[in-house]
């Protein structure tokens, strides 16, 4: 076929690559039109996204929950000290655990090499709190109190025995680095409903020094575009680093700039058809917009005093656990979508008796004031509160077992977590460990599990929001996980 058939002259053969590169040029310009003013696209302009609108932008049906404080307990916290009470382990202190309870279970190089494993019954006590009738550890007066708006899940398991593939694990859902995080995948799911502050927020504290690190691609997109990257958000002057103009700069010729900066980004745009130049254009655009709405969101100065009374002392000392509970409140108020707290010092292979101690005191009256925050403004109906670590710790003692010490090393097998509001049932225990809180006895909740149900409670089925990469449709429960239904409300 020629021009000769064509008398007009309106046949300009299209090579395939010019087709696809010009198709996809004019996805990415729709894609920032929604990024840089999504009004246009999304009628009414709550949530945006782009591309598929299955899975883009809105929800696959009805969401029980808007948002998500997940407070990460980093280290692996000991359900045995904290949330699943065994009289019989304390019964039998000191005695070899049953080869019957152990089974196969594999052990960490720092308790392999021990002669005898000797059951370390709990020297913390429990009693029943609530409605309910919760066991709780005394260690977590303030939880207590609150215990009826929790559903406190003790069967969840893993299979990472390691800090670093288990924290990746519950990030990312996959023990090996380089997938996107859960934040990631909800700010590509769902979008923004604030277009001045990220969809993904992050905030760190540490209960004591010289614990596990923390590394950012937790908080990464992985293979998503770069749009989804968690936003770190930090104690000091510049919460958000490189967010404050340079010295002699200001607002006006910022905006000139950035304009300018738009403008060349653009022609590279018409040039390559590369994505991840829209993605560019509205990080600088964000960036311009959270230059006023994050210095209003981190200054606390306005809250009163009732509210730091509640929190605890620790909320007026920047960068501490109760001062992040504190504006992951702020943040929610504010429409993040979701708001990531990690807590670093979970880690008691030694000293357990004393240091889990320090540690349930640095989270315990915050975590429930957060609770009791959410629950007085009307929030807590639609917004999901997580607690927990990456796994649990072992019924045997790690090293010398003496009446006032002892350790527990790490145990994937079964843990505690606790969940609130957003969706799930108020209240209930979920799941059983046996007598040595060593084995699920009922209702184990695999880690996938809890990822399907916490992107459930969003509204996303978790077999739907999938991105293709390298030629195979990805997901965060990967090929596994069930929404655990009797949690649900």
């Amino acid at each position: 076929m020629s021009n000769k058939d064509f008398p007009c002259g309106s046949f300009n053969p299209v090579s395939r690559r010019r087709f696809l590169s010009e198709l996809s040029l004019g996805m990415g310009s729709a894609a920032l039109a929604s990024l840089l003013d999504p009004g246009r696209i999304f009628a009414g302009g709550g949530v945006t996204g782009g591309g598929d609108p299955e899975i883009l932008g809105v929800p696959h049906f009805a969401p029980k929950a808007k948002r998500v404080i997940y407070l990460f307990q980093s280290g692996g916290p000991s359900h045995l000290e904290l949330f699943d009470h065994k009289p019989l382990l304390q019964k039998m202190n000191g005695e070899e655990i049953p080869e019957s309870v152990r089974g196969m279970q594999r052990l960490t190089n720092m308790t392999a090499g021990q002669g005898k494993l000797p059951l370390a019954g709990s020297q913390i006590s429990f009693a029943q709190h609530g409605r309910s009738g919760t066991w709780i550890s005394d260690l977590l007066p303030h939880t207590a109190q609150v215990v009826d708006d929790l559903c406190i899940v003790r069967s969840m398991y893993t299979e990472a025995i390691n800090h670093d593939p288990a924290i990746t694990f519950f990030q990312t859902g996959s023990q090996l680095p380089g997938r996107p995080s859960i934040g990631s995948w909800l700010s590509y799911g769902l979008g923004s409903e604030n277009q001045n502050l990220p969809a993904f927020c992050v905030l760190l504290s540490r209960g004591r020094s010289g614990d596990q690190p923390i590394y950012s691609r937790l908080w990464g997109t992985g293979f998503l575009p770069s749009l989804h990257q968690g936003v770190q958000f930090r104690s000091g002057k510049d919460p958000v680093l490189y967010l404050s103009d340079p010295q002699g700069l200001d607002t006006e010729g910022r905006r000139v700039m950035l304009d300018h900066l738009r403008d060349l980004n653009e022609i590279s745009l018409d040039e390559f058809a590369d994505p991840e130049v829209t993605t560019r254009i509205a990080q600088y655009e964000m960036a311009y917009r959270m230059q006023t709405s994050v210095p209003e969101a981190m200054d606390v100065s306005g809250e009163p005093e009732h509210i730091y009374e509640m929190y605890g002392e620790d909320s007026r000392k920047p960068g501490t656990f109760a001062a992040n509970c504190l504006l992951a409140r702020r943040l929610a108020e504010r429409d993040v979508r979701f708001i990531q707290l990690y807590h670093l010092g979970w880690d008691q292979h030694g000293n357990l008796p004393t240091e889990i101690a320090q540690m349930a005191t640095s989270v315990d009256q915050a975590s429930a004031a957060l609770i009791r925050d959410l629950k007085q403004r009307g929030m807590l109906d639609d917004t999901l509160v997580v607690w927990g670590g990456e796994f649990g710790r072992t019924a045997y003692s790690q090293g010398k077992l003496t009446r006032e010490n002892y350790g527990r090393d790490h145990h994937p097998r079964c843990f505690s977590m606790w969940m609130a509001g957003g969706g799930v049932k108020p209240g209930m225990v979920y799941g059983e460990t046996d007598d040595f809180g060593y084995n699920i006895a009922q209702n184990p909740v695999h880690v996938h599990d809890f990822q399907a149900t916490l992107l459930h409670l969003l509204g996303l089925d978790h077999e739907r929001l999938t991105y293709k990469y390298q030629g195979r449709r990805f997901r965060l429960t990967d090929v596994e996980g069930r929404v655990v239904r009797a949690i649900l409300s």
